[in-house]
């Protein structure tokens, strides 16, 4: 769903979607301010608010109960809502939502949103929502700001380029917002990197252009649900259950039944960090394949509730992934 009737005072073309965040946060936050951030989180946000001298107050979104021995979905990952409003003080400027989510892969219903929503107006806040995975979703998609025009004035909608064209180099990404708001989002971009380049601006706008008509969102989500069959094939024959995406090109697999070898020697940087640590280095190892330790995207006293657990992407051409799939097989003499 498209955000309506939009002038140019509403957006913020910056370059790339991080330093678009980075320019929402300098623009908008002061010392004391405090940004409630929900795990796991995209490990940039943090940096980039403790920059301005904000603090940042973290949330949960929690996974089911027992997603360590069945595939889940990413709306049985969810908030509680008591937890989430007793956060909420008068120094909360601020709360940062991702839908579609990395690691995750959970997009975030109307039901959820209007939640927040809510929330915002009831105690003055601004939400900023990632949406940088907004044409990779697999069944329906809400934007916060289109709940309600009151809901809008106090959203600042993140877009990227790169991840909807798969060209994240051009850094090319952009802030939605309402026309009271994004002068300061433009003043901290002028700030920080004065302009960005005009020769990617034109390149980026054409796409957008041709692809409203081309079929191209579309392709493209058909494209990555056949990288996902591929790809959670392997799992499924093992057994090892995961995370479905409704979004995005990320995978979350349990890894709770493989039994590490006891004869592995760690790299002194990762012999102490949690489980996950060890099994991507071993997974690299044994069978060649990388994945991410997503205990990253949580504080360190919070992560071992996804120890076990692995995060893949499968935004890599189909004879990669039919690789992984073959290498991976061999996980299964070392399934209890």
């Amino acid at each position: 769903m498209l955000i309506p009737e939009l002038s140019t005072d509403e957006i913020q073309v910056t370059t790339g979607a991080n330093e678009g965040m980075y320019a929402v946060f300098t623009g908008l936050l002061a010392p004391g301010d405090e940004v409630i951030v929900f795990q796991p989180f995209f490990d940039q946000y943090i940096s980039n608010i403790e920059l301005t001298g904000a603090k940042v107050v973290y949330g949960k979104i929690n996974p089911p109960a027992d997603f360590d021995k069945r595939t889940v979905t990413g709306d049985e990952w969810t908030i509680d809502w008591e937890a989430f409003e007793n956060l909420i003080t008068p120094k909360t400027k601020m709360v940062v939502i991702n839908s579609p989510h990395n690691p995750i892969g959970k997009v975030f219903n109307r039901s959820e949103l209007q939640k927040i929503g809510d929330l915002a107006l009831k105690y003055n806040f601004y939400i900023v929502s990632d949406e940088v995975y907004e044409n990779l979703y697999y069944g329906d998609f809400v934007r916060i700001a289109t709940l309600s025009p009151e809901i809008a004035r106090r959203t600042l909608t993140v877009g990227s380029a790169g991840k909807s064209f798969a060209a994240t180099g051009w850094r090319i990404g952009w802030i939605i917002g309402d026309k009271e708001v994004i002068p300061y989002v433009s003043a901290a971009h002028t700030r920080i990197c004065f302009s960005t380049p005009a020769p990617f601006q034109e390149g980026v706008a054409s796409a957008l252009n041709d692809a409203l008509t081309n079929g191209y969102y579309e392709k493209t989500r058909e494209e990555y649900i056949h990288k996902y069959k591929i790809f959670t094939s392997v799992f499924d024959e093992l057994g090892l259950p995961y995370t479905k995406a409704d979004g995005g090109y990320f995978l979350l697999v349990n890894f709770k039944k493989v039994k590490l070898p006891e004869d592995i020697v760690y790299p002194a940087e990762i012999k102490d960090k949690k489980k996950d640590f060890r099994l991507a280095y071993w997974l690299i190892q044994e069978f060649g394949v990388v994945s991410i330790p997503p205990s990253e995207f949580y504080l360190e006293e919070d992560g071992k509730v996804i120890e076990d657990s692995l995060r893949f992407a499968v935004c890599k051409d189909d004879s990669v992934l039919e690789e992984a799939v073959v290498r991976l097989r061999g996980l299964k003499k070392f399934i209890e």
